[in-house]
């Protein structure tokens, strides 16, 4: 009995290293990260959390020399920073060139240093790129996108740098205040001319 004790122990004993082993094999799902700037960061983060695979979005600045700007530093002007989003991302749900796709359906990619109602280099459009891969991607989807229009497309591509995450109020801002994220973004006539750019949304 003694014996039989023993062995259904280091049996037990083993199949629980198995399951470890298993669990740690299999991890943490793997995922990735994609910069964008469109303007108003209120409006870009609204869009992208609708986007199934999505994981979080979170608001801040990008793109300039200034380390942790303010708000009122970045909007502004002069940091060199754009009104940005950090979308972190399930590559298994849904894949880079449709986060792309999403970008350029919800922008205004003819617009130089502005986007809608909102003037400055910190409203420019940039697809802030991670790596290679990303790069190639994003030089492909403009190119494709430029096939819709006749004026160039001013949209930046570029390698992605420090990112800042903006002040807590601005984080799922029109989660928070509905309202006034609505009457932001109707007055600024996004929606008006994205139709007019793109067609209407499904």
């Amino acid at each position: 009995m003694h014996r039989l004790g023993y062995a259904s122990g280091v049996l037990g004993l083993s199949l629980w290293l198995i399951l470890v082993a298993g669990a740690a094999g299999q991890g943490t799902p793997p995922t990735a990260t994609a910069t964008f700037a469109g303007g108003c960061f209120w409006c870009v983060e609204a869009d992208f959390d609708k986007v199934a695979g999505v994981i979080s979005t979170t608001s801040g600045y990008t793109g300039g020399k200034s380390a942790n700007p303010s708000y009122e530093e970045v909007s502004a002007g002069g940091t060199g920073h754009a009104e940005a989003v950090e979308i972190i991302f399930d590559p298994a749900k849904v894949s880079y060139e449709k986060l792309l796709d999403v970008l350029w359906h919800n922008i205004e990619p003819l617009a130089k240093d502005r986007q809608f109602c909102d003037r400055g280099n910190q409203y420019r459009s940039a697809i802030f790129f991670h790596g290679d891969a990303q790069r190639a991607l994003a030089d492909a989807s403009k190119t494709a996108a430029q096939t819709r229009f006749k004026q160039p497309i001013e949209t930046e591509i570029v390698a992605a740098g420090p990112f800042y995450k903006a002040e807590e109020y601005h984080q799922d801002f029109y989660l928070k205040n509905p309202i006034r994220y609505k009457f932001y973004r109707y007055n600024c006539g996004r929606d008006a001319r994205l139709e007019e750019l793109w067609g209407k949304k499904d």
